[in-house]
């Protein structure tokens, strides 16, 4: 690798993304690169808060719970993973603390597989983070696109939101950090915005302030994702002003 190619792998080594050999080559040169040495740490840190922000502390007597509801859940085999790896390709530097942002995402999927006090809450326990694990990795693989594109804006009452869309892959997700709380039975939805008109696109499922989801559709055709608060269960159509509209 050149110096040049160097320099363009901090966020991979921070994440641990690189081979043996590779990582070790970025080693030397850290030693010798003090810019490089404070982007690693910097981009470190931010990973780590980002797992932080979206940690949530365990009720107390859980642990009490489950090691009392052991002997009556069913175990499981463990089951085999592969993993394949994709090569770190020029250009993608300033997609980097995105990067860093779907592996906090997947990490926290993979924190939510506790089991519970009984064997169908342990079994829907495990269902539900193995689709919030398949959404991480689709959002990761989404913002690995060559053509994604990543639109920020702040969001009207607190927060922000991302939008990401890759017209090859034809998917588009939403990334959003402090989300605030909706009163009563509302929830956030998601709109595609074409030709002046507004489609449903998918509601937001807010178990925290941060997270992120693929929409339902492609981004084909559409102009801007829309943001509202809507009743429970969705509108056909916005009932609300946009809490904001992320041109794509």
């Amino acid at each position: 690798m050149s110096t040049v190619d160097l320099h363009t792998l901090t966020g991979a080594y921070a994440l641990g993304a690189l081979s043996e050999q590779e990582s070790a080559e970025f080693t030397r040169h850290l030693a010798q690169c003090p810019a490089c040495t404070q982007e690693v740490r910097e981009l470190q840190e931010t990973a780590a808060r980002l797992a932080l922000a979206v940690a949530e502390v365990p009720p107390a007597g859980l642990r009490t719970r489950v090691m009392a509801a052991l002997p009556e859940v069913r175990q499981l085999p463990p089951r085999g993973r592969h993993a394949t790896v994709v090569p770190l390709r020029r250009g993608m530097r300033h997609r980097l603390p995105y990067l860093a942002a779907a592996a906090c995402l997947v990490v926290a999927a993979l924190a939510g597989g506790l089991a519970v006090n009984a064997q169908n809450e342990a079994d829907e326990q495990r269902d539900r983070t193995a689709r919030a694990e398949q959404q991480a990795a689709a959002v990761s693989a989404l913002m690995a696109a060559p053509d994604a594109t990543f639109h920020t804006t702040a969001l009207k009452g607190g927060g922000s939101g991302t939008v990401v869309a890759s017209k090859r892959r034809g998917q588009t997700a939403f990334l959003y950090h402090g989300l605030p709380a909706l009163s009563g039975q509302r929830v956030y939805e998601l709109w595609y915005s074409r030709n002046g008109a507004m489609e449903p696109a998918g509601l937001v499922q807010t178990g925290s302030s941060s997270g992120a989801m693929l929409l339902t559709g492609g981004p084909q055709g559409a102009d801007g994702v829309g943001l509202t608060a809507e009743p429970s269960g969705g509108s056909s159509r916005p009932t609300t002003a946009p809490l904001a509209v992320l041109r794509l």
